[in-house]
């Protein structure tokens, strides 16, 4: 497969060697287009008022792989990558290895998740991998996933235009419970600032947020994005449906479909007798 790779750990981060090498090695033609530094939590930003430039990358992968750093933000790398570094769309648009985690509410801020995101706006699939932890360097057990899903994605695509966000426990491949098809749960972080003083006598601000408490959410929008009702045996389904923050619990590796579409169509549905008033 023709695979485009970026990430948000920077183009020296171990996490994008390991994916991109793997697949490579695996016969795939894989082009990497990532952050010249590291930009991590940047959300799906773009560079508007800023030339971006991408250099050519030499060494530290494999032979066969093209690769660009890029001064841009995540989603740039992707947006650049489709419309001006590549000669033909790619079939997969991924992203990763994450170095930690990128589960429920996080995927709103993860640089990660939007690379992956900006594929699927421009209508090519996308898989965002994240390893769950911080501190280990040991990603080839998720790399080894990450080439059998794009193998089998291979096999039987995607049935829809879709994001895949993949997260796999910190442990050793026999530790790995399974695979479980998951539902976005919800993190919620105690958010702190500490207030210092740099050495020219100046103010500066520190955010260091902690996880305070995992949430489940138990009433999921079940409604379709087009506004058909799913069935009782898919709401049945979908409500017992562990969310990715149950399942990393238990070692398992997750994978959550996501979309960019964020109406939530059960509040459509709620306010349709509800007319807003303007006031002059």
């Amino acid at each position: 497969m023709n695979l485009l790779i970026s990430n948000d750990d920077g183009i020296f981060a171990l996490g994008i060697r390991t994916l991109a090498n793997t697949l490579a090695e695996a016969g795939h033609q894989v082009t990497v287009v990532c952050p010249d530094r590291e930009r991590s939590a940047t959300g799906h930003g773009l560079t508007l008022h800023d030339p971006i430039r991408a250099e050519r990358v030499e060494s530290a992968f494999h032979s066969s792989i093209h690769a660009w750093a890029c001064s841009g933000t995540p989603s740039d790398c992707v947006k650049l990558a489709l419309g001006a570094l590549l000669e033909s769309p790619p079939d997969l648009v991924l992203s990763g290895i994450n170095h930690g985690s990128n589960l429920g509410t996080d995927v709103l801020y993860s640089g990660t998740v939007s690379a992956a995101m900006e594929g699927v706006i421009e209508g090519i699939p996308g898989i965002a991998f994240s390893l769950t932890s911080f501190s280990s360097r040991t990603f080839q057990p998720a790399a080894e996933f990450a080439r059998s899903l794009v193998q089998q994605i291979e096999k039987a695509p995607l049935p829809q235009l879709m994001l895949l966000n993949v997260n796999i426990p910190a442990v050793s491949s026999e530790q790995i419970a399974g695979v479980m098809v998951t539902r976005q749960g919800v993190r919620r972080y105690f958010d702190m600032f500490e207030k210092r003083i740099d050495p020219r006598g100046k103010t500066y601000y520190w955010l260091a947020g902690e996880v305070l408490e995992d949430v489940d959410e138990s009433d999921p929008d079940v409604l379709s994005p087009f506004g058909a009702t799913a069935s009782r045996v898919d709401l049945e389904w979908i409500s017992s449906t562990m969310t990715d923050v149950q399942a990393i619990r238990q070692n398992y590796i997750t994978v959550t479909p996501l979309q960019y579409n964020l109406t939530s169509i059960s509040g459509l549905a709620k306010l349709q007798n509800w007319q807003p008033i303007f006031f002059k």
